[in-house]
Parts: structure tokens; sequence; C-alpha cells
């Protein structure tokens, strides 16, 4: 088992102990950092070779993140291929709903769009 980040010694150390008491969580740990690379060296052909090894593995929760990509097997592959992507506009709209709950039944729409153009202003100047 290899720890795949740069670490002290007493780090390597332990983790092999938990490797070797839980070779589980090696499988895991392992699995997870193939699949980091596959994303991050944008692999796209290495995906199904990567989904057919994880699911031998036989965890459930491994299984489940598989039936999740294996729905939008399209985008995963996109996310990996393509360098751009809409986290921007989601994480904008994700502030406004976030604004809006906190507001909810206190007041107007007309408070809220104040309330949000002020924010976006502050973080503009930021």
């Amino acid at each position: 088992m290899t720890f795949n980040r740069k670490c002290e010694f007493n780090q390597r150390e332990q983790f092999e102990r938990i490797c070797n008491e839980y070779p589980c969580f090696g499988k895991i740990h392992n699995i997870i950092w193939e699949f980091k690379g596959i994303l991050t060296g944008k692999n796209v052909d290495a995906l199904d070779k990567w989904m057919e090894k994880a699911k031998k593995l036989g965890i459930p929760e491994i299984d489940s993140f598989i039936c999740g990509l294996e729905r939008d097997l399209d985008a995963v592959r996109n996310a990996i291929k393509y360098e751009y992507s809409n986290g921007l506009a989601e994480g904008s709209i994700n502030k406004l709903k976030v604004i809006k709950r906190v507001m909810y039944g206190r007041s107007s729409f007309e408070t809220l769009r104040i309330k949000t153009l002020r924010l976006e202003k502050m973080r503009l100047l930021n």
C-alpha cells in the first residue's frame, strides 16, 4: 500500500498500520486517488476501466457513487475532458438562494434585490 501524498514518516507509518489492520481502507484510498488522477490528468479513456475496477471491490458506497456516475456519464466525461464549468453560475445562484431563505417572510422582493446587489458590490470591491 502506498501513501499518495507527501507526508512525515510518522504519518506514513500510521497509514501503513491502518492499511494492514483494515485492508478495505487501503483499497478505498487507492481507488479514490486513481479517480483523482483521472480527473486531474484529463484521461477520459481511463474512466471506464476505473469504474470496472471500482465495481469489483464490492463496497456499497463506491457502488453507489459509480451508479451516480453512470446516470450522467456524458456529463462526467465532459467534466474530465473540458476545462470550463458552470461552477461560477452555480455559486451565485446558491448564494442568492441562501439570502432568500434567510429573508423569507421578513421583507419584500425589493429588499431582497437591494441586499443582493449590495453584497455583490461589496464582493467586487474586496
